[in-house]
């Protein structure tokens, strides 16, 4: 079984919350648990979130891109931006790092994309953009 969507938003910050339910939704298929969906929406909300905020720097005349596949009982989630990329991935892994302190970012984005996630992985051209790919696999009931 493979199942994919694809929608592109403007890069808002009103849009992160859309972001969160249609992903929500597509994963329902998979009759995740309450926690495991909680998981995948604060994941794609940090995505989301990073894209618009250190990608585009809130150009809302840009746009994120988001995918997902369901494959058996996993899903796939991917963000990606077309915006400024990242200089150092492995800094901006880091906890706490944040490359807009003024704005009060926790810098926790992608720890949290880490922890909620059963995988994650960013890629990023300085210039280009930044892809972040993430997956997580439902448990089936025994």
């Amino acid at each position: 079984m493979m199942n994919i969507m694809e929608v592109k938003f403007s890069a808002k910050s009103e849009n992160e919350s859309l972001a969160r339910v249609i992903v929500a939704s597509f994963a329902a298929k998979l009759d995740p648990t309450i926690d495991e969906l909680s998981d995948i929406k604060t994941a794609v909300s940090e995505a989301v979130t990073n894209a618009i905020i250190h990608g585009y720097e809130e150009d809302e005349t840009k746009f994120v891109h988001m995918r997902c596949e369901l494959i058996e009982n996993t899903i796939k989630v991917v963000v990606e931006d077309y915006g400024k990329g990242i200089e150092d991935i492995e800094e901006a892994k880091q906890p706490m790092f944040t490359s807009k302190p003024e704005l009060e970012r926790s810098g926790m984005g992608f720890s949290f994309m880490e922890s909620f996630m059963d995988d994650m992985q960013v890629a990023s051209i300085v210039g280009e953009g930044t892809k972040v790919i993430m997956t997580k696999t439902i448990e089936v009931p025994k």
